[in-house]
């Protein structure tokens, strides 16, 4: 055998181990953390403003000028009155779940929620992966809020390992 093809096996073979050491490691560290958060910056829920919800009715990005510290994770705000906003009530302008999708999380499984798929229902604010799942969620809410509550402790605790 030439040593350059025999240098080459071994480097393959090398990388093909660390690729399969590795290859589930960012799966589990997406969903090892309580609030969405970009493992990254810190930034939770991709830096929307979550009292922007609940004050336009809409998805709104915050600013890096309007930051506050809670849960872990970093959170960003339109204006200083959305940020006290939240700093008083967090437990009502946090998304539910830390961010997680409930319709995903009644099926067991919890998947970050896209912050531009949102509802807001009983004045709680939930984010969800696909617009898909949203809509379910629209139409019954009460049978997707029954199955988390069932669910959702169990995945509580496999995200606080």
């Amino acid at each position: 055998m030439r040593p350059g093809i025999a240098l080459i096996g071994r480097l393959v073979c090398l990388l093909a181990g660390i690729w399969l050491t590795c290859a589930g490691l960012p799966a589990k560290a997406a969903t090892t953390e309580r609030i969405v958060i970009n493992r990254f910056s810190g930034v939770a829920i991709e830096g929307f403003d979550p009292v922007a919800y609940f004050v336009d009715g809409a998805a709104a990005r915050g600013t890096a000028q309007f930051e506050a510290i809670l849960w872990g994770a970093v959170w960003r705000f339109r204006n200083e009155g959305n940020r006290a906003s939240f700093v008083s009530h967090p437990e009502i302008y946090g998304p539910q779940y830390g961010g997680y999708d409930p319709a995903d999380i009644a099926r067991g499984v919890a998947i970050a929620g896209n912050p531009r798929f949102f509802a807001i229902v009983a004045q709680r604010l939930y984010l969800f992966s696909r617009e898909t799942n949203r809509d379910a969620f629209a139409a019954d809410p009460e049978r997707f809020l029954y199955e988390v509550g069932k669910r959702w402790p169990a995945l509580l605790d496999q995200l606080g390992q």
